[in-house]
């Protein structure tokens, strides 16, 4: 199949899509591997969100769906804490590869896949390392809340630590699909120009790098789904006492 009738997976998050999208831009002759590894994804994504925070809540008992008034000053920092580790997540991601091509003196070859790929798994590492102890804060403060506020903590912190392995071992190989795309870029400029690409002109690799950043954007967000989502609890158990 080529890559114009290959089709994008339609399910699951748009990081999954945006994934898929680049298998099939950079199809290197493989693509049984990359679609297998971008629907195994999307199976593993949709199943999770299908598991329904809420419906577990209206199983609780009596008094514990209705949250008592939340702390608006709790929120206040709450929502600041979360705005500055996404602000400082996503100027890691703008800033992404940079360091790769800063460190190549001007007439030598670009930096080989190698460098790509551990740019790329540098910013999952601080991904993992502020997501996941920021969405423990958020926990430890619906706790506090009220008693609906939570049970949902609790839940959360179930829902992380059974389905948190999988979800890494299938992230964790999202570096090495991009392969593909950076061989393909890399020979349309070899068959584009017959002289050596340095780092003075290689607007593929810019482009590479480009991609490669909307590719962890989507990461990104898909990563603060959940963190998202408990700040926004936090806000509706407010909205609800005030109407």
């Amino acid at each position: 199949m080529t890559p114009e009738s290959r089709p994008t997976p339609q399910t699951g998050s748009s990081f999954v899509r945006a994934l898929a999208a680049l298998a099939v831009l950079g199809d290197a002759g493989s693509p049984a591997s990359t679609d297998a590894f971008a629907q195994r994804l999307s199976q593993w994504l949709d199943w999770t969100h299908a598991i329904e925070l809420s419906a577990a809540l209206a199983e609780a008992p009596p008094g514990v769906g209705r949250p008592a008034v939340a702390s608006s000053k709790a929120l206040a920092m709450l929502e600041a804490d979360c705005a500055h580790t996404r602000a400082a997540l996503q100027k890691l991601v703008s800033q992404a590869a940079a360091g790769v091509t800063d460190g190549v003196v001007a007439g030598e070859a670009e930096p080989d896949f190698a460098a790509q790929r551990q740019a790329y798994a540098s910013c999952q590492q601080a991904f993992a390392s502020q997501v996941g102890p920021l969405r423990q804060r958020l926990r430890d403060a619906l706790a506090k809340q009220s008693p609906g506020l939570a049970k949902l903590a609790e839940l959360d912190g179930l829902m992380e630590r059974a389905l948190g392995a999988r979800e890494r071992e299938l992230l964790a190989g999202v570096p090495g699909r991009l392969a593909p795309r950076y061989a393909q870029l890399r020979r349309t400029q070899a068959d584009a120009s017959p002289s050596p690409a340095t780092s003075e002109n290689s607007p593929w690799l810019t482009q590479f790098h480009r991609e490669m950043r909307a590719l962890l954007q989507a990461e990104l967000d898909f990563r603060l789904q959940a963190v998202d989502g408990l700040l926004e609890a936090f806000r509706q158990s407010q909205v609800a006492q005030s109407s």
